[in-house]
């Protein structure tokens, strides 16, 4: 037990002592990772927000479900409710839906055009509510094979848009992500070879005494995994800020603005998910980068 406390205890001090003795090289590692890392959790958050603002705007697409005249839309609205993309059923009785219909022609005698066209021409209709955009189109189709229902309306051109819209951020969100990965890889690479080299003699003497392989470079794989988890710990600190002071300056804009402001905001749960992506991705980051660069030095 003495023995592995010993060994992690000069792990320790070699670590500490090469993250001292890199200088500017550190700084240079840790500020590259932390704007990678920032702008990956801009565009993770981005990706989070856009979707849920265009969940919101979904769920206030109606799909308008016109009845059959024999069929009875108590009985229906109960089945449309009972579907698990609904968020809400409104029943429009076709009496109030022909006399606002005749309100807006303009027209005063709402008998009188009810006898002109031998009777109420609508029939009952049902206002759907959903609770995700993307699930417009299937709910539609579910519910034109429902008992009592004649046609079924939605924009379905809107709907379209906003699904290629989301589709679109994600392929997006992907490529971003990767091009991140690869330089974010490539900097803390660099970075490690330059302290392998910059300690070449030192680690020369070591092989000289007979110090295995892993035993001197495995302080430089802590390094580099020190340098993702600082990166990631700036860049989440920097995303709190920025995003604190967004919410602040849209707040006082007008309603609409207020609105985008509440779809900015991050729940409990994002923010806590949003912590462990950025410390994983930077430390594992910075743990592949450092094996990378001292694989290089090792197999020689």
């Amino acid at each position: 037990m003495l023995q592995r406390l010993t060994k992690l205890n000069y792990l320790m001090q070699e670590t500490l002592l090469g993250l001292r003795r890199g200088g500017w090289m550190n700084w240079a590692a840790i500020s590259t990772v932390t704007v990678l890392l920032f702008l990956f959790g801009v565009n993770l958050q981005a990706s989070w927000q856009l979707e849920r603002l265009l969940n919101q705007f979904g769920s206030q697409l109606e799909v308008s479900v016109y009845l059959q005249e024999a069929a009875e839309p108590t009985a229906i609205q109960a089945s449309v409710a009972a579907l698990p993309e609904v968020a809400s059923v409104a029943i429009v009785p076709r009496e109030e839906a022909w006399a606002s219909l005749v309100k807006d022609l303009g027209v005063a005698d709402i008998a009188a055009a009810t006898d002109q066209l031998n009777g109420n021409p609508l029939v009952d209709e049902l206002r759907v509510q959903v609770r995700e955009a993307e699930a417009v189109a299937s709910l539609a189709q579910r519910l034109e094979k429902l008992p009592g229902v004649d046609t079924v309306q939605y924009l379905a051109e809107a709907v379209q848009r906003l699904e290629q819209l989301n589709r679109g951020f994600r392929w997006l969100s992907v490529s971003v992500t990767t091009l991140l990965t690869l330089t974010a890889i490539a900097v803390i690479t660099t970075t490690i070879r330059l302290i392998v080299m910059a300690r070449r003699r030192e680690i020369e003497v070591m092989q000289l005494v007979g110090a295995t392989t892993g035993w001197i470079y495995f302080p430089f794989i802590l390094q580099g995994l020190a340098f993702g988890v600082a990166g990631a710990a700036i860049a989440w600190g920097l995303l709190g800020a920025v995003q604190q002071f967004l919410r602040s300056l849209l707040t006082q804009q007008a309603d609409f603005i207020q609105f985008l402001a509440q779809g900015l905001a991050l729940t409990a749960a994002e923010q806590t998910l949003l912590t462990l992506i950025l410390l994983g991705f930077g430390g594992s980051v910075g743990l592949l980068g450092s094996l990378l660069a001292v694989r290089r030095f090792a197999v020689r």
